[in-house]
């Protein structure tokens, strides 16, 4: 890849703003993110906003300089909790927007007022938690933790 196409990417994975498709109505949460470079390099960024509505969740950057759109996902209810395979992601930042490839992509949403287990896992998702994992072509990893203030079905 040449090395305007891996800044983009690295680029879009810090400045990580997303949205995805749920079926949901309106949500905002506050999360942390985690950012692991095809090189190594991992950055923590705190306080990212979490936007989920009927069709996107949007990750803001606590900054607010960054948005990255994670779209086109394929979502099924899996226990109490929805599990959204994602697809496709757009980043946008100083006026500039950015297509960004997904190799892979997992999010999951616990809409319940109680602690839920993932399948297969022992991992818990927080009451109106959200969890996502995505990994682009590039190779960078993202993973996302976080809480949904509100949520409206």
């Amino acid at each position: 890849m040449n090395p305007r196409r891996r800044k983009l990417a690295s680029v879009a994975a810090i400045a990580l703003c997303g949205l995805l498709t749920l079926s949901l109505g309106v949500a905002h949460a506050t999360g942390t993110l985690h950012v692991q470079q095809f090189n190594g390099a991992t950055r923590t960024y705190k306080n990212v906003s979490v936007r989920v509505n009927d069709s996107n969740l949007a990750l803001t950057s606590n900054d607010g300089k960054g948005t990255l759109v994670v779209g086109k996902a394929a979502c099924t209810q899996v226990g109490s909790l929805l599990r959204c395979v994602t697809y496709d992601a757009t980043l946008t930042q100083a006026g500039d927007t950015y297509h960004i490839p997904v190799q892979t992509g997992t999010l999951w949403l616990n809409p319940t007022d109680a602690k839920q287990s993932l399948s297969f896992s022992s991992t818990q998702l927080q009451p109106h938690g959200v969890m996502l994992s995505l990994r682009t072509k590039a190779g960078t990893y993202l993973s996302l933790t976080g809480t949904i203030d509100e949520m409206h079905k």
